[in-house]
């Protein structure tokens, strides 16, 4: 037999027995990752759940402000129904479906009969129609007006 030729197939033989330990590496490496992003999978949905019972049940209690019951205004979702809001947030919502299209804090406090020449009367309803669009249950648009959400 050739020495040559035999030197080459002892060399590609160790070659690749290099480059499969590599992978048996690299393979345990994907492995060993992938086990660990599947427990992160499962910790982020229980996370998730226990979050959303958290906030169903804070959603339905009043919180303290100041020492003062009050009483927080819910996200929107299909199963809470306007209703749940206090009254001076459903007036307002009313006030916006009403209007012809998207309307500004004064516009909806003419409407609501606030006096809407004292700042100090008409910012508290801003802050409404604010807290409205971050529950989810107003739409704010760029140049400030607000609108139902679809």
């Amino acid at each position: 037999m050739d020495p040559e030729l035999l030197e080459r197939i002892t060399a590609r033989r160790a070659d690749l027995d290099e480059l499969e330990e590599q992978l048996t590496k690299q393979l345990a490496e994907v492995r060993a990752e992938r086990d660990e992003l599947a427990v992160a999978e499962r910790v982020l949905e229980r996370a998730s759940e226990q979050l959303t019972d958290e906030r169903a049940s804070a959603a339905s209690a009043p919180g303290q402000v100041g020492g003062r019951a009050v009483m927080p205004i819910p996200h929107r979702r299909p199963d809470v129904e306007e209703t749940i809001l206090p009254p001076e947030y459903q007036r307002t919502l009313a006030a916006v479906r009403q209007a012809a299209g998207p309307v500004m804090a004064r516009q909806v406090g003419e409407m609501l009969g606030v006096d809407i020449s004292v700042r100090a009367k008409l910012e508290p309803l801003r802050g409404k129609l604010v807290r409205l669009v971050d529950r989810g249950w107003l739409r704010k648009l760029p140049d400030v007006r607000f609108t139902t959400r679809l």
